[in-house]
C-alpha cells in the first residue's frame, strides 16, 4: 500500500495508531476474564482470516498489532481485521 492508500484507512480506525509499518490499537477491560475472552474471540477472527497479528496480553487489556510481513509492511488485510476487532470490542 502507498501512504496516500495508509492514510486513507487510517482515517477509518479509531484509537489505532501507526508504528512506522505496523498499526497498534490497545484495548481495555474491567477484568482479566474479559481480556482472555477478548484475545480468544480475536485469535479467532485471525485464524478464519488467515491473518494473525501480534498480541501483548495484561491483566486488563490487549495490544493487538498488525502488519502483513510477506508484503513488507502493511496491506489492506491489516486494516480488514483491524475493522473486524474493532467491530468485536463494540459487541
Amino acid at each position: 500500500m502507498n501512504e496516500t492508500e495508509i492514510a486513507e484507512r487510517m482515517k477509518h480506525l479509531e484509537g489505532w495508531s501507526r508504528d512506522d509499518e505496523t498499526i497498534v490499537k490497545t484495548y481495555r477491560f474491567a477484568n482479566y476474564h474479559e481480556t482472555m475472552a477478548f484475545v480468544n474471540a480475536t485469535a479467532w477472527i485471525s485464524h478464519r482470516a488467515d491473518h494473525h497479528p501480534d498480541l501483548t496480553v495484561g491483566y486488563n487489556q490487549c495490544t493487538v498489532a498488525y502488519t502483513t510481513h510477506s508484503a513488507g509492511g502493511l496491506s489492506r488485510k491489516d486494516f480488514d481485521c483491524a475493522a473486524k476487532v474493532d467491530a468485536l470490542f463494540a459487541s
